[in-house]
């Protein structure tokens, strides 16, 4: 795809450099293997040996290793920094940064850190990956071995609508798809060998909604400048609304499944995605479950309603794990949101809340009411992390 002779010719001197280079060498798209093989030999990788690969377990309650030890999910988002950037607006320019994050989310004693890609900076064109996001990606893939972070990889991020291509607005639900499908399987290609990836995640809040949308209106309300829920259809004809997001789930997991056969495939859920009265994204728990290894549900008790959370989350046990992919005390105190954590143990096998990029020692020095409460959570979710 880009350059195969050359991807041959590279490979072959490589060779001998060990297995952290030749696991990637054997990757089917060689082209993309080269690209990611400049940027692992600019950053001495060493071996990514001691990090295992993750898997559901058999019982279908939680995750395990490779060797069979129990693997606890418990980490944060790193969706924007402390200024409301989006990964991609600097992890080029600014990669040290991205290195130190890193290293102060491990201090956190998380496992994963979610990492969100936008769809608009990994695709050129309906069927052209960008190859040099591509080579950022594998460079981080390098950074969460070398640092011993899984990676929980969601996709098809347009969270800043400026970003977001007008080509790619104007597609139809069917071409829009494919798309979609070759971002996924581009990425898959891309991280198909490294053990860092605990997960794909197929996109961020999706939603069938039900009758027609205007044209082009693909994108949920803004939340603080972001459009985090995008719509997978804009014309629900004659269709039920879960027959939809089946048919999109099946549609790219089957476009992973075609070039990585190993990593699990989930989707992050609104939690109102249960089929009951009122609000609801299209995507029932229920029948999800057929095409993802386990279901993610965002969920953010409120005050004094924790046992309507507790009911929320347990809508979601539909027989595969259940992780919560967001959580924070956006309406609660910290107090019940550690509360709520430890009474749904039973429920829930992981927690991802989030993490933006200011050290705890910057957030202890400021005055600001935010960063007062981030501080106290941060302090509290590392203390709440499994052993």
């Amino acid at each position: 795809m880009f350059g195969i002779r050359h991807a041959i010719l590279f490979s072959a001197s490589l060779c001998d450099r060990g297995p952290a280079l030749r696991h990637l060498i054997r990757r089917p798209s060689l082209a993309f293997s080269v690209c990611c093989l400049w940027v692992l030999v600019a950053t001495s990788i060493a071996s990514s040996a001691d990090l295992p690969f993750i898997r559901v377990a058999e019982d279908k309650q939680g995750f395990v290793t490779a060797l069979g030890k129990r693997f606890v999910p418990w980490g944060v988002n790193y969706d924007h920094d402390d200024r409301g950037r989006l990964l991609e607006d600097y992890w080029q320019q600014e990669w040290p940064l991205v290195e130190q994050h890193f290293a102060e989310i491990k201090q956190l004693k998380a496992n994963v850190v979610r990492i969100h890609l936008q769809f608009g900076k990994f695709m050129e064109s309906p069927t052209k990956p960008n190859r040099e996001a591509h080579m950022q990606l594998t460079r981080l893939l390098a950074l969460a071995e070398r640092t011993g972070l899984y990676l929980d990889l969601t996709g098809l991020g347009c969270y800043h609508k400026q970003d977001v291509p007008a080509w790619y607005d104007e597609l139809t639900e069917q071409e829009r798809w494919d798309a979609q499908s070759v971002f996924w399987q581009s990425i898959a290609e891309t991280c198909q060998t490294s053990p860092a990836i605990f997960c794909y995640d197929l996109m961020n809040e999706p939603v069938v909604p039900g009758g027609k949308r205007n044209q082009h209106d693909w994108l949920g309300p803004a939340f603080g400048g972001k459009h985090f829920v995008q719509c997978i259809s804009l014309d629900q004809r004659d269709r039920p609304r879960p027959d939809i997001a089946m048919g999109w789930l099946k549609q790219l997991t089957g476009a992973i499944r075609k070039v990585d056969d190993r990593h699990l495939i989930t989707v992050g859920l609104v939690d109102w995605s249960l089929d009951r009265p009122g609000l609801t994204s299209g995507f029932v728990p229920s029948k999800v479950i057929e095409h993802v290894d386990f279901l993610c549900v965002h969920l953010y008790p409120e005050s004094g309603k924790l046992k309507e959370a507790a009911e929320t989350l347990a809508g979601f046990a539909v027989g595969k794990p259940v992780i919560v992919e967001e959580t924070f005390p956006l309406k609660c105190s910290t107090a019940e949101l550690a509360t709520f954590i430890k009474d749904s143990g039973m429920t829930s096998c992981g927690w991802i809340s989030f993490y933006w990029g200011k050290p705890v020692r910057e957030l202890r020095k400021s005055a600001e009411i935010r960063d007062a409460i981030l501080l106290q959570w941060l302090e509290k979710f590392t203390e709440l992390a499994p052993q």
